[in-house]
Formats: structure tokens, C-alpha cells, sequence
């Protein structure tokens, strides 16, 4: 629960002082050595550390900056903590400061150490564990911050408490100093600084700024009031600083993600509301915005539940209760009118839903999804009394956001009809495949892959190259729909996306169903050009919203097509950059013939089996998703209405493309 005096609201509204002065003083009180449980020793942290932080890859090695800055998060959600600091320092060593209570120094009698030395060195030891030292808490099941410490070529503790500033020094784990008294203060707080081991992480031990900034973002709207710092100091000439600090909370949050988007608000400010009942504590900022598209991000004490949960299914059932009760009650929804459907009222919503409570419970290990049902009633309730009486308070608002849940029901009705008519269609002409689709023998999905070849020249190409018992071939020609900036109705029935729809098997949007994928690959294959690059772009915006599990499971696919073929005499080569083309010049000594490839219509079908479909010297990139919310803000502002943020994003990023062809 949050401590912050504007966030503990009774029943009535409001808190006394008293209340929050005990509320402290019990926790203040009770947060010493004896909080400080033993579950296990940390033997196996280093042996197999991706089962702890996930990988060993990046996104394990910045995850080790996160457990530590969990824990500062802890004493804020306790109400000790206003200010964190993070810096990279050279090396890349990270250092987290926080002004919280300062972990114990005390002795723990059960295993005759100081508490900060066995948060630090045994697993599953902390103030988490049973213990009333915090009511709340985040953190990968506690064992955060021995983790660390066992990944950590080296790790430096200082501890200001009671007075005094205690440091201790441990190396992979083990104990290098006692923990000493170094000097006097007057203020508390920890300070954790950690190089991370080359040994475990062997790919990159190089901090980025970006993933780190995106993260303490995050946390600094989902605990209003509280300040973190992000600094790197890497480079003395180019020292970065950031500092997030946001008294609204969710509603700047949400501000900010529609911001990100490019998306236009239908109304002014975002609703936000928060209710309070015993331990439990839930947080809802929304606000609905002109595109066709929902983005719901849920937390549980701070942790993303990527997956949803049960306080997510309360607010999704809540929210639809209020349309439909408030539509038909103020004459907005007619007796005769369908319900509307979840779909309908989530239709351009941005909305973040926050809970804390003592006792969370996830499922696994990565906590992606909450399973505590007691908080459904909570969310549900709350979303559904602070809604419809916002509503209430605020007609005109309800009337643009209901007539837009309307539009979107017109819709998926005309997309159901244009399903019946697409289904009757495939029917009446005997044949439920495109009539472009070259398909293969191969009737089993394991290995047989499928290419969407932009134009009939390439397509011809690859259908004359390529292996006919596992590779079909379906050719695509002319502009393509923006399915951005398109409801469902209109992507059903588009000439261009239907075949890939019927080739596929799989159905789109509420009827997709993996299951009946016809192919194992999907593979996106245009020319190495802008005019390619935004057919890519088109088919992954598509693929992204209305068959999103094709990404998520590894299916999509990008072909690598050459740029150069490089020759002398009879001996040639295919680059795929400008750097490997040079090098093959030199190979070959110089005055080499240099073919460069302007599309894929200029390849005969063997130099296009060779260079791009043999599954022997082929090169494919798979789309993969390490941040969905990343990329969702990416689609909505490169694809969307608005061209300036759009012409922002390219200038920042033009620097980092390679083989721009224009």
C-alpha cells in the first residue's frame, strides 16, 4: 500500500493524520533484524542465472538494475523513500542511491551475520518473507538483491542508519570485507554499487541509456510524488540526465503513452480514480483518444503484468457494465440495439490499472499474470460506482465516448457480414485459396513456409525458383491498405489483404486461431528499397494488430535479399551490405563487375533460390517482440494520422539505417 498521504483515501475520502502517523511508526518499528528471514542458500544463481534474471542476454543484464531499484521502490511503497538515483558509471558500473530507511545492520542471530550481509549473500533472505517489514512489495520473489550480488563481478554496499555509514565488499557473492563503520551521518538510506560478471554475461556487459530511461519512467508514474534520477556518465563530453517525477501519477502516464502514440484525445483530461479498502489498494487512469486501436497496460505493486490478470478482467467487465447500463439509461442505446460488446467500449482506450496489495499473488516465475480474485471484485466495483458517476458528472464526455463504442459495434457487425459474404464467396467458386497462390505439396504446417513476394516479377521469380514441395508463393501487387487507420470492416473483404488472410488459414482479429496455420515460416520478401521497406512495414502493422500471436510464437519472417552480386571472371559473390561488398572486392583483386540489385524482379529464379530462399545460404531476420507497449507506440506513430511526430522519430533515428536506398 502506498503511503502517500494523497493516495490513502477511506471510505469517505479521506485519512487522518493519526492513521498515517501509526501506519508508519508500526512499520518503522517492526523493520529490524528479526524481519530478516532465511528460506535458502544461493548455490544455484550462478550455475544457471537465466532462471533467476531470464537471460544472460541483455535483457538480463539491465534486469539486474531493476532488482536493485525494486527494492528502493519498496521503501517509497512503505513510505520511506522520496528520491532514487541511478547512475552508469565508466566501466559500465551501476550505482543506486536511495534516501529510504537503510537496510539492517543488526545482527541476525539465526545465522550470526549482519541483515544487510545476508539480504546480500543467502537467497530468499529479506524483509519480504512473512516479516511486517513492508506491506507491499515488488521484486523477482524477493531474492533480488542476492542475485545481484552472485552476477556481479563485484558489488559495494553503504548503509546509512542509526547514524552511522556502514560498507562491506563482496566478489561473485562471496564476503571480500566486514561490514565496517566508516563514518557518521545524519541521514539514512542505501547505496548498492555493482559491476556486472563478463563470466555470466559473456554477449555485452554495455548498459543502455534507452531501455534503462524507459523503465524508471515507468516506475516514477506508477508511485506519484517519488523522483528518480537517471544519469550516465560513461562519457565526461557527453554526460546524459534525466530525472521523472510526476505528481499525476497514472494520469500523466497515461498523458504520456498517448503522447508517445500520436494519438488525439476525444476529451480533455484523462479519468482517474482510486479506492482504498483494508490492505488493498487499486489505481485506474483512462482516457479515450480517435484511433481504432486499445492499449491496456495492469501492474501488481509496481511489477507489469504482462499478461493480464484478475485485476484486468475486473476493470474490462466493469467498464463494459458502464456503457451498457449508462447508454440505456440516458436514452444513448435503444431498447432495440444490440449490447455492446467488450471490443466495442475498449475501442481507441488507453488505460493503466495499478493494484497494490499484501499478499500478491502471480503466476509464473516471470509474474506475468495476477491471480489474486479477490481483487476482481475490488477493480470491478470501484470502476464501475467512479465511471458511471464520472459519466454522470460529465455528459457531454460520455456522449463522445459512447458514440464512438456505437461506430465500433456498427463496425464489427459489418465485419461479421463481410465475413458471411467472404465465406459464401469461397463457397460459390469451389476454391478457398487465392487464385495467385502458388501452394506447396506439403499439407503438414512443420516445415512448409510461405512468401509474400511484393510484385508479379519477383513473384514469378520465386515460383520458378523455389522448392514446390515446401515453399508457396503469393504475390502481392499495388498500394496497400494502412490497416492503422482502418476499422476491422475494412480490412475484411480488402483485396489486398484477404489473400493473405485465406492463405494463412488462421482468420484475424476475435476469430484468429493459430491452430489452423497452414504454414510454419511466413515470410515477408520486397525489394531492399523505401518503397519495400514500407510494404514491410504495412504487412508487420498488419500482422501486428489483427494476427499479433504469428508474432509472438516466431512465425514472421523478413528475407534477406543481396545488394550487390560482386564477379570477376567466373568467380562471383552476393553482398548484403555496403561494408561486405567492399571486402569482396578486395578479395578478388580489385576491378570486380558490381551488379546492384534495385528489386527482386532483376534476379532470375536461380540467383533468387540461391541468394534468398535455400535454406542452405539464405539469410532471414524472425520479428520477434521484446517490448510490445515499445512497439505498439512505434506502429501508432509511424503509421498514424499525424505527420510531424512521425517526421521527428526518422530524423532521430535516420543515423542508425544502414543501405537507405533512395
Amino acid at each position: 500500500m502506498n503511503e502517500n498521504k494523497d493516495a490513502l483515501l477511506n471510505e469517505n475520502g479521506s485519512i487522518t493524520e493519526d492513521t498515517i502517523e501509526s501506519m508508519n511508526t508500526a512499520v518503522s518499528e517492526e523493520y529490524g533484524a528479526d524481519q530478516i528471514q532465511i528460506l535458502e542458500g544461493l548455490e544455484a544463481v550462478r550455475k544457471r542465472p537465466g532462471m533467476y534474471i531470464g537471460s544472460t542476454g541483455p535483457r538480463g543484464l539491465h534486469h539486474l538494475v531493476y532488482e536493485i531499484v525494486d527494492n528502493s521502490i519498496d521503501e517509497a511503497l512503505a513510505g520511506f523513500c522520496t528520491k532514487i538515483d541511478v547512475e552508469i558509471l565508466p566501466g559500465d558500473i551501476i550505482s543506486v542511491r536511495d534516501n529510504g530507511r537503510g537496510i539492517p545492520v543488526e545482527m541476525n542471530e539465526k545465522v550470526g551475520l549482519p541483515s544487510v550481509t545476508v539480504v546480500l549473500t543467502i537467497l530468499h533472505a529479506g524483509g519480504k518473507f512473512g516479516g511486517s517489514g513492508y506491506k507491499v512489495s515488488g521484486g523477482l520473489h524477493g531474492v533480488g538483491s542476492s542475485v545481484v550480488n552472485a552476477l556481479s563481478e563485484w558489488l559495494e554496499v553503504e548503509v546509512s542508519r542509526n547514524g552511522k555509514v556502514h560498507a562491506q565488499r563482496f566478489e561473485r557473492g562471496d564476503i571480500k570485507t566486514p561490514l565496517n563503520i566508516i563514518g557518521d551521518t545524519e541521514t539514512t538510506g542505501t547505496l548498492v554499487r555493482f559491476k556486472p560478471d563478463p563470466e555470466i554475461f559473456t554477449e555485452s556487459t554495455v548498459y543502455d541509456f534507452e531501455i534503462l530511461e524507459r523503465r524508471l519512467r515507468e516506475s516514477a508514474f506508477l508511485n506519484a510524488g517519488l523522483c528518480i534520477t537517471l544519469k550516465d556518465s560513461r562519457n565526461s563530453d557527453d554526460i546524459k540526465e534525466e530525472i521523472f517525477c510526476y505528481e499525476g501519477g497514472l494520469s500523466s502516464f497515461v498523458d504520456y503513452l498517448n503522447k508517445v502514440r500520436a494519438l488525439t484525445p476525444i476529451h480533455e483530461k484523462p479519468i482517474h480514480f482510486s479506492v482504498v479498502k483494508e490492505d488493498r489498494e487499486a489505481e485506474i487512469a483512462l482516457m479515450y483518444n480517435e484511433s481504432y486501436n486499445e492499449l491496456i497496460l495492469s501492474y501488481a505493486n509496481n511489477v507489469n503484468t504482462v499478461d493480464g490478470g484478475t485485476h484486468e478482467t475486473g476493470f474490462k467487465t466493469a467498464l463494459t457494465r458502464v456503457f451498457n447500463d449508462y447508454g440505456h439509461k440516458f436514452g444513448i442505446l435503444k431498447d432495440g440495439d444490440k449490447k455492446l460488446s467488450g471490443e466495442d467500449c475498449r475501442e481507441g482506450l488507453t488505460a493503466v490499472v495499478s493494484v497494490k496489495l499484501t499478499e500478491a499473488q502471480f503466476e509464473g516465475q516471470t509474474k506475468g499474470k495476477l491471480g489474486n480474485t479477490d481483487i476482481t471484485s475490488l477493480v470491478s466495483s470501484a470502476v464501475y460506482d467512479k465511471l458511471m458517476t464520472y459519466f454522470e458528472e460529465n455528459p457531454s464526455v460520455a456522449k463522445s465516448i459512447l458514440s464512438k463504442a456505437l461506430d465500433a459495434s456498427r463496425a464489427r457487425e459489418a465485419a461479421r457480414k463481410a465475413r458471411e459474404a467472404s465465406r459464401r464467396k469461397s463457397v460459390l467458386e469451389n476454391s478457398s485459396m487465392p487464385g495467385k497462390l502458388a501452394d506447396c505439396t506439403e499439407k503438414s504446417n512443420e516445415f512448409t513456409e510461405i512468401y509474400i513476394v511484393e510484385g508479379d516479377s519477383a513473384g514469378g521469380s520465386a515460383k520458378d525458383g523455389r522448392d514446390r514441395q515446401y515453399q508457396a508463393i503469393l504475390p502481392l501487387w499495388g498500394k496497400m491498405l494502412n490497416v492503422e487507420k482502418a476499422r476491422l470492416d475494412k480490412v475484411i473483404g480488402n483485396d489486398k489483404l484477404s489473400p493473405v488472410v485465406t492463405a494463412l488459414g488462421t482468420g484475424i482479429g476475435d476469430e484468429f486461431d493459430i491452430t489452423k496455420l497452414r504454414y510454419d515460416k511466413v515470410v515477408i520478401m520486397a525489394d531492399a528499397d523505401v518503397d519495400g521497406a514500407h510494404i514491410r512495414t504495412l504487412l508487420l502493422t498488419f500482422f501486428f494488430r489483427y494476427m499479433r500471436p504469428l508474432i509472438d510464437e516466431g512465425h514472421i519472417y523478413i528475407a534477406q535479399p543481396p545488394l550487390f552480386k560482386v564477379s570477376k571472371g567466373k568467380k562471383f559473390m552476393y553482398a548484403f551490405s555496403d561494408e561486405e561488398r567492399d571486402r569482396q572486392i578486395a578479395e578478388l583483386g580489385g576491378s570486380c563487375d558490381i551488379q546492384r540489385y534495385k528489386g527482386l524482379g532483376e534476379m532470375d529464379p536461380e540467383q533468387l533460390w540461391e541468394t534468398t530462399m535455400n535454406p542452405e545460404t539464405r539469410i532471414m531476420l524472425r520479428v520477434t517482440l521484446e517490448d510490445a507497449v515499445e512497439a505498439d507506440e512505434t506502429f501508432s506513430l509511424l503509421m498514424g494520422e499525424k505527420v510531424e511526430p512521425r517526421r521527428e522519430f526518422i530524423e532521430k533515428n535516420a543515423k542508425f539505417v544502414k543501405n537507405l536506398d533512395i
